[in-house]
């Protein structure tokens, strides 16, 4: 059988589809058998075997013929079982770093949200003019001369204005602190 098998693998390896098919019904079995050994579970044994099969007519190409068939399909199939555990394991690694750094984004995105709704409704609060000036001037939109200039007013009224937003703030922050 040993050197049927060599013959078959040389004709699959040279294109015979027939022989390839001869050799796969010879074989397919003991190969899942492996394949379950080195993976330990059904499902991951038929997918190793599955992909070992779709990979076999190019890698028999290659095949030599120094060592038994079995001998030969068992190492093809290591190597196989070898590259999926490197492969899952990669990705797993991956999957992690990506899952914290989600968490952290999400967790992230959840205090400014939190943030930005706390400033919007003390904002609110505020009388008009001051909200006027927190408009402009937040975020470095403007500077104090531009912001005076719109609004009609002097510079020093918007240092004030500005100083008198913080401070309410601050009262806003230490109320609900304290409560």
């Amino acid at each position: 059988m040993a050197d049927a098998d060599h013959e078959l693998a040389l004709a699959a390896a040279n294109g015979d589809r027939a022989a390839f098919a001869t050799l796969l019904a010879r074989h397919y079995d003991r190969l899942f058998r492996l394949c379950f050994r080195l993976t330990g579970r059904r499902e991951a044994a038929e997918d190793l075997t599955q992909d070992i099969c779709l990979v076999l007519p190019a890698k028999l190409k290659h095949f030599r013929g120094e060592a038994k068939l079995t001998t030969w399909l068992y190492r093809v199939a290591v190597n196989a079982a070898h590259d999926r555990r490197r492969r899952t394991a990669t990705r797993v690694k991956s999957a992690e770093g990506w899952g914290d750094w989600e968490l952290n984004r999400r967790a992230a995105a959840a205090h400014t949200a939190a943030h930005l709704k706390w400033l919007r409704q003390a904002m609110a609060a505020l009388p008009e003019q001051l909200r006027e000036t927190a408009a402009l001037t937040l975020g470095d939109e403007m500077t104090h001369a531009e912001a005076a200039q719109v609004l009609g007013v002097s510079e020093g009224t918007i240092s004030w204005r500005l100083s008198e937003i913080r401070k309410r703030l601050r009262a806003v922050r230490q109320e609900e602190l304290s409560s």
